[in-house]
């Protein structure tokens, strides 16, 4: 169904939002998905902060080329049907929601990506960027890395005081004997 030009005008004023606000833009080839998979694709992206939406392409390249960081992007690679994800506040998330989608539906294929300050990726490095650990697992990875002396310190202290109380038991169940 034709939109119409107010109808278009309103899209791409809000893929424009979305691009400006967005750390990444992933783009990838749906042909094939269902609809109820594209739903439940949106619903899970949702959950890491990523917004899934199907646009047209020469809609995408209009709200780019009116966005001031992603002027001089080149559009050539935006052909077929494609989906694209934006998010706000994590650069990988896109990738990885993406991947993670494409692993149960193989159909799912990245065609590129474009960063914040409009460098554009090609499909190797969303691939790559997609097997990176999530904000929260490095997070995790940090505090397991600056607690792990420290624990082991408590470990020593512990395991010295043990030591004297076995001795200290063992001389008592002695003398008591």
């Amino acid at each position: 169904m034709a939109l119409s030009r107010q109808k278009k005008t309103v899209t791409v004023q809000a893929v424009q939002d979305l691009l400006s606000r967005s750390k990444l833009t992933v783009f990838a080839h749906y042909e094939g998905t269902s609809v109820q998979a594209m739903q439940h694709l949106r619903l899970q992206a949702k959950d890491s902060g990523t917004t899934v939406r199907v646009i047209k392409n020469r809609l995408f390249k209009q709200a780019m080329s009116a966005t001031d960081n992603l002027k001089n992007v080149e559009g050539g690679i935006l052909k077929g049907q494609l989906l694209y994800a934006f998010n706000q506040s994590d650069e990988v998330a896109p990738a990885q929601s993406l991947a993670a989608f494409a692993q149960s539906n193989p159909q799912i294929e990245f065609v590129g990506a474009v960063t914040a300050d409009g460098q554009l990726l090609d499909a190797d490095d969303v691939k790559a960027l997609a097997s990176l650990p999530t904000k929260n697992q490095l997070r995790a990875q940090l505090i397991a890395t600056i607690s792990s002396p420290l624990s082991g310190v408590a470990n020593v202290m512990a395991s010295n005081v043990r030591g004297v109380l076995n001795v200290l038991n063992a001389r008592a169940e002695s003398l008591g004997s």
